[in-house]
């Protein structure tokens, strides 16, 4: 039977206090964190696929009633490619242009998507066509989710900022996780800044 010396006992309890000290102070909030704001930006990237999945059907729906709104379907495709075919850097949450280019892109395809939705306010055969309703509800349902996933991963990464700005979790980072960065987070537009102006 192996008998422990009072240097020894008293070692393995310090090492246990050790343990439950570090592990309750925070040690790992940063890499939590970190994988939180990256689950929050595959959903963001999820919904915009599935925005951008149902915007040829769409398109395909419109173009056989609105055949005379050739301008605006080429400006929703033109817009849908711009937004799929942008690569995205491994580094994009720590790349404001790239985070910002990728932002604006996605903008302006739902800026474009609203002008399609408005134009087809002109065609009533359209706006009864079964395809065109569920279509439609599909990307407002999507809207919706898109409008979640960001307001997630704006959650996320404030909380992860803020585990990087204040303290303690500034010199656990700088120790423990020096290539840990500050993340980017959407903004909203200078146009959607502006009072809507209404007109009588």
């Amino acid at each position: 039977m192996m008998r422990w010396s009072y240097s020894q006992v008293r070692l393995a309890f310090l090492g246990l206090c050790l343990a439950a000290v570090l592990s309750g102070c925070g040690v790992n909030d940063v890499p939590r964190l970190d994988e939180q704001v990256k689950a929050s930006w595959s959903e963001v990237l999820n919904q915009y696929q599935r925005r951008s999945d149902l915007i040829p059907n769409l398109v395909e729906t419109v173009k056989g009633y609105a055949k005379q709104e050739q301008d605006t379907l080429t400006g929703v495709t033109e817009a849908r490619a711009k937004a799929t075919q942008m690569q995205l850097p491994a580094d994009i949450l720590n790349n404001p242009e790239a985070f910002h280019q990728f932002e604006q892109n996605q903008a302006a395809l739902g800026g474009a998507l609203g002008r399609l939705l408005a134009v087809s306010e002109r065609y009533p055969d359209l706006k009864s066509n079964q395809n065109f309703l569920a279509l439609q509800s599909q990307l407002e349902g999507t809207e919706n989710r898109i409008a979640v996933a960001r307001r997630d991963y704006i959650q996320a990464v404030q909380a992860y900022n803020t585990q990087l700005r204040t303290i303690p979790g500034r010199w656990i980072a700088s120790v423990l996780y020096p290539d840990a960065k500050v993340k980017e987070t959407f903004t909203i537009s200078e146009q959607a800044q502006e009072a809507p102006k209404v007109k009588f």
